[in-house]
């Protein structure tokens, strides 16, 4: 299984404007009908309180995802868009992840899906937005 993503077990079926993973059981946004229909993107902390408001599905305990649940929807054997085809409303660029930077308190790590690849912002910098539950 040496360079297998855990996409290549993935299963993803979309309703109503959220997409669940059969293979880590997390239901990933996409609807951002609540934003004009555009991807949200905000700063980490505007990113972490939007998640945390966020009713979609008849649900409301969204999350902004850690880095490792946001790397699970990455398609390695894509490019310029690594992720699957059941989203809708994507993005090649960067989105946030909850997760803090261990050196560098004052940054928090994102996945980029042009490539898959990882990266850390401040803070302070806006990123688009993709909740889970």
């Amino acid at each position: 299984m040496l360079g297998l993503s855990a996409f290549s077990f993935a299963e993803f079926s979309r309703t109503s404007g959220v997409v669940t993973d059969s293979a880590t059981s997390l239901q990933w946004q996409d609807d951002y009908s609540d934003n004009a229909g555009n991807i949200k993107n905000a700063t980490w902390t505007a990113a972490i309180d939007y998640c945390e408001a966020l009713t979609l599905g008849g649900h409301t305990d969204w999350k902004l995802p850690n880095k490792k649940e946001l790397l699970s929807i990455v398609d390695y054997a894509t490019y310029s868009l690594a992720m699957s085809s059941v989203f809708q409303n994507t993005s090649s660029a960067y989105y946030w992840s909850s997760t803090t930077n261990a050196s560098y308190t004052s940054y928090a790590w994102v996945v980029h899906f042009d490539t898959g690849g990882t990266n850390y912002y401040s803070k302070t910098y806006t990123r688009y937005v993709r909740c889970v539950r």
